[in-house]
């Protein structure tokens, strides 16, 4: 006889019903009688949403990312969005990265919110998490999400949650829609799509975004010194593969050596073991072509584009990785003295953390 906890059989017993398809039932009951241990993994606590979203590893169970947990966090949301934005068309973006089910997970959530009356603009393919916060913006949406686990291992999942202001999600927002998930029964779950709701949108954001980037990033460099920048860059199998190289190239930065062992999007990152550029073993490929080619600066970023690591060439023509301290005060350096140099301080500033 085999012992379930009882709050995990009340959990386990809902997902036994009928508002579940059948498939997932089947694959729970094979779950209690051949693997009662990953039944209350699975099973023993909610998935937490939290500031910025909710990750975890994807499966079947209320600790897990799927279909249903996606859904019922994606109502929740909706039915917050619908009351604080009363009387206006709710409109949110959604980006999804090169992980498992990302693309699938994506449609999931943009049926919910067409489902509850909100204007969906869907990326058609995979897309960096700064172009998300950008199409937000320029869209002048609500709310966006991003379907990504950031630079967890392959078998996990999650969901970015950005606000108006193109950041992410932070108190009291993340408690007030919390409060509304909670409130909810998977019964409650509005999959339905309305698909005159659903808007694909692509090539259209990445121009802009693109061009923005530039601009915002533009400090009047020598064209020569763009043209002498050997520059080595690894999206690390992720999105930044949409839209960095292009970026580069019409900023002028025309000698960029890719990664081609990297470059293609693949949610099992099969050349590291984790693909989170801050970490050294990351960079490994990018430092040895860097090495090989004679790279000035290796770049790297996280499967959604939203972390970066830093490689640079010092005086004595070693490679040193840059933690996120580091160069952020260079960014920083750099971006005061431009500002100076344009007027745009005037010494009654001062920089916070």
């Amino acid at each position: 006889m085999i012992y379930i906890k009882p709050e995990i059989l009340e959990r386990v017993n809902t997902w036994l019903t009928p508002t579940f398809d059948q498939d997932t039932q089947d694959q729970i009951k094979n779950m209690i009688a051949s693997d009662p241990k990953g039944l209350e993994e699975s099973f023993y606590k909610n998935l937490e949403f939290g500031t910025g979203g909710m990750r975890g590893i994807m499966g079947l169970g209320t600790n897990r990312i799927n279909k249903y947990t996606l859904g019922k966090n994606t109502q929740g949301l909706s039915n917050y969005l619908n009351q604080v934005f009363s009387g206006e068309q709710v409109k949110v973006a959604i980006a999804y990265d090169c992980r498992h089910n990302s693309k699938t997970f994506g449609k999931v959530v943009a049926d919910v919110f067409s489902a509850n009356g909100i204007k969906v603009y869907l990326f058609e393919d995979l897309r960096p998490t700064p172009e998300l916060s950008f199409a937000l913006k320029h869209l002048n949406c609500h709310c966006g999400i991003v379907l990504t686990a950031s630079h967890n291992p392959p078998e996990y999942n999650g969901y970015k949650v950005y606000w108006q202001d193109g950041g992410q999600l932070v108190p009291p927002q993340d408690n007030e829609i919390v409060n509304e998930i909670n409130k909810l029964d998977y019964s409650e779950i509005k999959f339905e799509a309305n698909p005159d709701l659903i808007q694909y949108i692509g090539k259209d954001v990445d121009d802009v975004f693109i061009d923005a980037s530039i601009k915002n990033g533009s400090f009047n460099t020598s064209s020569e010194a763009k043209e002498n920048l050997n520059i080595v860059f690894t999206s690390l199998h992720g999105t930044s593969i949409m839209a960095i190289p292009e970026t580069l190239k019409r900023a002028g930065y025309t000698n960029v050596n890719i990664v081609e062992e990297q470059k293609d999007p693949n949610g099992d990152f099969p050349t590291v073991v984790s693909p989170n550029p801050e970490e050294p073993e990351a960079l490994k490929m990018a430092m040895q072509l860097a090495e090989k080619v004679d790279g000035d600066i290796v770049i790297g970023t996280d499967p959604d584009c939203d972390r970066l690591g830093v490689v640079v060439r010092n005086l004595e023509n070693g490679l040193v990785i840059l933690n996120g301290n580091q160069t952020m005060i260079l960014m920083t350096d750099f971006l005061l003295k431009q500002w100076k140099n344009q007027g745009k301080v005037n010494g009654k500033q001062f920089v916070g953390s």
